[in-house]
């Protein structure tokens, strides 16, 4: 199976963002971003957390997503109704999304896949505020081309090495310092 990197190109591995990476090409905390996770709401497509010291990994397609959500929270549409609308955006691929706006009335997210289903429904006085998808996009391409990713098909566990020191496997970054510190 082959996911798109999130700059255009196939890559022969998933690649995916560890949390932090993910909270800063969307604009969110990572006490949302977690919570996020917890109830199920943008749960991570590449990997999820399976205990203490493992990282969740985000694809592309998730921190889509999660700047929708953020969009959406920002313009005041409830928790309640974010979730009924990323359900439905759930069921799409990553192609898919790209052409999709959703337009809002504040209570009621309404999907549009055609510039004429925009107008309709604007027309109709549903609408207050639209978000394209496919904006949303390329903003978190631009994000990413500065942030690390890391292949899926690790289980980002490594083996920290020092001359003199014992083996030692570490899970994270955190767990490599404190290693480093140990052993210093």
């Amino acid at each position: 199976m082959q996911e798109s990197s999130g700059a255009g190109e196939s890559t022969d591995e998933i690649v995916g963002y560890r949390g932090v990476a993910a909270c800063h090409a969307v604009g969110i905390s990572y006490r949302q971003l977690d919570y996020w996770a917890r109830t199920g709401l943008v749960v991570p497509g590449v990997r999820d957390a399976s205990g203490s010291g493992t990282q969740r990994l985000y694809s592309f397609r998730d921190l889509v997503v999660l700047k929708v959500v953020k969009r959406l929270l920002d313009a005041g549409v409830s928790l309640q109704n974010i979730r009924r609308a990323i359900e439905a955006l759930r069921s799409r691929g990553v192609d898919d999304l790209a052409g999709i706006t959703l337009i809002s009335d504040g209570t009621t997210v309404y999907e549009c896949r055609s510039p004429e289903e925009v107008v309709d429904l604007l027309q109709g006085g549903q609408g207050v505020f639209g978000i394209a998808i496919g904006g949303a996009f390329k903003e978190i391409q631009g994000s990413l081309s500065h942030l690390p990713a890391e292949p899926a098909a690790g289980s980002g566990i490594q083996i920290a090495v020092e001359p003199d020191a014992p083996v030692e496997i570490v899970s994270d970054e955190l767990a490599a310092r404190r290693a480093r510190r140990r052993a210093g």
